[in-house]
């Protein structure tokens, strides 16, 4: 079959130009090539043979080439060089090489040059190399790195030919990598969100909700918008915005994108965005009121959920409700008034019933979906919260919340996850790995109420928290350097403390019974001693500290706590922590002295001071279990510091709780160690116990 004339007529210019004797001959063929290439009549195999032909050298010379001949266009051998490029692009082998790669400076420059009207092939040709090494692996990252978002973002906020393109492929860098975007050019990209902010506000027609789609991928999860003075501008249009869009009687397909730009606000700023005052207050209740409908409209339906989308809205509406938790809680500066906190509050006890009721029907299959995730992680945070409603709802559920979250410890110890977006995605992400996290202070309310408590136990949940809790121990410490500053992972260690401590208090015969109990004292054993140190981590080991001591009242005939170097270590620690907590300091306009708090221990006080007191009591209850530890106090020199103390201090400086403390440690070395009684009476103890009015003190000092 003959071929088609256009076909033959390319095929010519192809051998001249392999045969060309000078550049004239050669830009005459390569003319015909761009004309027959801009026609579209270049097939993959046809491309080929141009490349083959011209390779990279040529369009490169056209680009830098200078005037051109007379009576052509200033920019006639660029735009031949790019067509060539386009063309070249279209194949993804080319798009990553090198000679493509390093073009991209060239390419940039010519979006934010000023475009005539015979220039436009110009820009469409680079729009089309960049959209072509956009897709290849490495493409994003040179592009990031050779500075092209800034001249996309130029591209845009001028209006520039194109922009809509330009717009378009910063979306797609941003999806990809978006903190390395945000790091390199933040300036440049707040000029776009300033101009969609600016746009947002001002339009009334759809653009406004297409503006909806399109907006938060320029919403940055740093703490940029609210710095920035521009930053806070466009936070500042977006609210309104927003306030006049939802405001409004919308259809679903309307107010769907809106909830999502809400939500999206909400995660990288919090409530900072939605100014003080009234109008603040009602924008803020009609936020979470919409969300808790939706959550409802959505949740109650028979299928819930089959309709396209619709899991992206709901977790959407659940950052919202989030955010509705905290403000209800927020006790300074609080966004809403008493009222509205009762109002709302009633409304979302509603939206919970309907993610309980969602989250009893989850099938065993459905369980790897990401929905089911933020369901349990936004229950988790109202069962942080709210203890008292849906308590016979939250108990029904504890089985398969245990079970659920036990299935992804499993399933994310075993594999090392890769970090969870906050608004969890409902399409194709892995997944997400750490249900237990969100449901712990929950489970700290629950474990100290019978039932739930009993359900729990039963559950298997003790031993599965005392996994997570090595898990969580192993991840804090194998940071490099110094332990982590306080993290997620510090904060669940903590609240574990706490459930444990629970435990002890409510089902000591549990903590006996149970072996995984004696992993964990293993592991509190070894910890609290590398904790104490770091200065920064005090209310964990006042935590670890307090629940040791705990547990080896209840475990101490086993064979972890036989007076092994470890438990020693463990108990010199512990009198660490409880003997350094209070100092004497000057009183200002006094004289004397006072009993204060010790600055080291000032900051963490207020978390710690319960767990400080319940530790002194722990540790008069070991006393006379471990026949060594009075020795470890004597070698602390403990009693020697608490003396000079209490004689240094005016006596109406201590308060009657802290003197009950030390007198329920200071009788028990008294009555187990006689060089414990020695040392306390060679220290002025009997005047001391006297002048505090520590009667068993007294009495136990002037026994023989």
């Amino acid at each position: 079959m003959a071929e088609p004339a256009g076909g033959a007529a390319l095929k010519r210019c192809l051998d001249v130009l392999r045969d060309a004797r000078d550049d004239s001959e050669q830009l005459a063929a390569l003319l015909l090539v761009t004309k027959a290439v801009r026609a579209g009549e270049v097939d993959a195999k046809t491309r080929r043979q141009i490349f083959d032909a011209i390779g990279f050298t040529f369009p490169t010379r056209l680009l830098a080439s200078g005037k051109p001949p007379p009576g052509c266009p200033d920019h006639t051998f660029r735009a031949l060089g790019l067509t060539l490029l386009a063309c070249f692009c279209t194949d993804p082998e080319l798009a990553a090489h090198s000679q493509i790669l390093n073009k991209i400076p060239t390419f940039n420059d010519i979006l934010v040059s000023p475009c005539s009207p015979d220039s436009t092939s110009m820009v469409d040709d680079v729009y089309q190399c960049l959209s072509a090494v956009m897709a290849t692996t490495r493409g994003p990252r040179e592009l990031v790195t050779k500075g092209t978002v800034s001249a996309l973002c130029q591209a845009y906020v001028n209006c520039s030919y194109g922009s809509d393109r330009a717009l378009a492929l910063l979306l797609g860098l941003l999806a990809v990598a978006e903190e390395k975007c945000w790091q390199r050019d933040a300036p440049h990209l707040l000029a776009v969100l300033s101009k969609l902010s600016d746009d947002f506000l001002k339009t009334e027609d759809m653009t406004k909700f297409e503006l909806c789609k399109v907006l938060p991928h320029f919403i940055p999860l740093s703490p940029l918008l609210t710095q920035d003075p521009q930053g806070s501008e466009c936070l500042h249009r977006l609210y309104k915005g927003l306030a006049n869009v939802l405001g409004s009687k919308l259809s679903h397909l309307q107010r769907d994108p809106a909830l999502k730009l809400a939500a999206c606000l909400v995660q990288a700023c919090g409530s900072e965005w939605i100014p003080a005052g009234s109008a603040g207050s009602k924008f803020l209740a009609l936020l979470v009121n919409l969300a808790c409908v939706e959550v409802r409209l959505s949740l109650e339906e028979p299928d819930p959920l089959e309709v396209e989308g619709k899991k992206e809205v709901v977790t959407a509406c659940y950052v919202l409700i989030e955010m509705g938790i905290q403000e209800c809680l927020r006790e300074e500066k609080p966004l809403l008034e008493e009222v509205q906190k009762m109002q709302l509050m009633r409304i979302m006890e509603e939206a919970f019933g309907a993610v309980i009721f969602y989250l009893r029907q989850v099938k065993q299959e459905e369980l790897q979906d990401p929905f089911v995730f933020a369901s349990i992680r936004v229950l988790g945070a109202w069962m942080a919260e709210e203890t008292s409603s849906l308590k016979q709802e939250i108990c029904e559920l504890l089985p398969f919340l245990i079970l659920y979250a036990k299935k992804l410890f499993k399933e994310g110890s075993s594999a090392v996850s890769p970090p969870q977006p906050e608004l969890v995605s409902t399409e194709g992400s892995g997944l997400p790995q750490d249900a237990l996290r969100f449901l712990l202070p929950g489970f700290c309310h629950l474990t100290a109420e019978d039932r739930p408590r009993d359900i729990l136990i039963s559950e298997g949940a003790p031993a599965l928290l005392c996994e997570y809790f090595l898990h969580q121990w192993e991840v804090l410490s194998s940071k490099p350097g110094s332990l982590a500053p306080l993290t997620d992972t510090e904060m669940s260690l903590q609240t574990m403390c706490g459930i444990f401590l629970n435990l002890v208090v409510t089902a000591p015969n549990l903590i006996r019974r149970d072996k995984t109990f004696s992993s964990l004292m293993d592991t509190l054993l070894k910890s609290l001693p590398v904790l104490l140190p770091q200065k920064d981590h005090l209310a964990l080991a006042a935590n670890i500290a307090t629940l040791g001591l705990m547990m080896a009242r209840i475990l101490a005939g086993s064979t972890a706590l036989q007076g092994t170097q470890c438990t020693k270590e463990f108990f010199g620690a512990a009198i660490s922590f409880l003997s350094q907590a209070h100092s004497a300091q000057a009183e200002p306009g006094s004289e004397s002295l006072a009993l204060a708090v010790s600055p080291a221990y000032r900051s963490a006080w207020a978390d710690i001071s319960e767990l400080w007191f319940l530790g002194m009591q722990a540790l008069a209850g070991c006393i006379p279990l471990f026949p060594w530890l009075p020795q470890a106090v004597l070698e602390a020199r403990w009693l020697e510091g608490v003396s000079e103390l209490l004689t240094r201090v005016a006596a109406a400086s201590v308060d009657f709780e802290l003197i009950a403390a030390f007198q329920g440690v200071l009788v028990e070395l008294a009555r187990a160690s006689r060089p414990c009684r020695d040392v306390i009476l060679s220290h002025h103890g009997r005047e001391w116990a006297n002048l505090y009015g520590m009667a068993a003190l007294e009495q136990c000092l002037s026994e023989q």
